[in-house]
């Protein structure tokens, strides 16, 4: 009775996968919504990644079907290959491509090392002589603050466009210490409101959000 209550509460969790599927939900997002209510409970993230691909393939059966033959295998330079194409692949893509479980790709990626990791913004894309500038420069104030610091005194004004449409950033495969990918900020065209901002080196000291068609101007930074 126990192993048939553990199949049911599976074949539950399966239907709630399969209708996330149908919602336009990812396997991440279902993954998270599962833990949220099911707790320790909630199927694995493998097993997500592996039922996602198999809706995406038209298969909606929730019945588990029976490993027939070894599973296919695949060298470590397909994946790199697929992850120098780009980075930013989810594993269950990986998973799609190679035609293997999420689990074989989860495994190889532990096994070569790799991490996942948040995007960066960037406000352009820099030239290597704009890179090695701002870096001396970084360093040159750090010597400094370390010599006597300074950085308390200082406080910040920016100003930055809160953009309606935000473009988000992409986690990608790497290995630690290099580089994760940047993303550009979105165009300065499109529907946005000004932020205006001023901090200190322990926290936010005013902000204001302008209305929209206001500029910046001096009589407003005396205010």
């Amino acid at each position: 009775m126990e192993n048939f209550g553990n199949l049911r509460k599976k074949q539950h969790l399966q239907k709630v996968l399969l209708g996330n599927y149908f919602s336009n939900k990812t396997a991440a997002e279902s993954l998270r919504l599962l833990v949220e209510t099911y707790g320790e409970n909630a199927l694995s993230k493998t097993q997500c990644c592996e039922w996602f691909s198999r809706f995406k393939n038209d298969d909606y059966d929730i019945k588990d079907k029976e490993r027939t033959g070894q599973p296919k295998r695949f060298v470590d330079e397909e994946l790199e290959a697929l992850l120098d194409q780009d980075s930013s692949q989810t594993q269950e893509k990986l998973a799609e491509s190679l035609e293997v479980d999420c689990s074989a790709v989860a495994k190889r990626l532990r096994a070569l090392g790799m991490i996942q990791k948040q995007g960066n913004w960037v406000p352009y894309k820099l030239k290597p002589n704009d890179v090695e500038r701002r870096l001396c420069t970084c360093e040159q104030l750090l010597q400094r603050h370390k010599r006597k610091g300074f950085l308390h005194r200082i406080v910040t004004g920016d100003k930055k466009w809160i953009h309606y449409n935000n473009h988000r950033r992409k986690r990608s495969w790497g290995y630690p210490g290099h580089a994760s990918t940047s993303t550009a900020k979105p165009n300065i065209r499109s529907s946005k409101l000004k932020l205006c901002i001023w901090w200190d080196l322990l926290s936010i000291i005013y902000y204001e959000l302008l209305k929209p068609n206001e500029t910046i101007t001096g009589d407003l930074y005396r205010l």
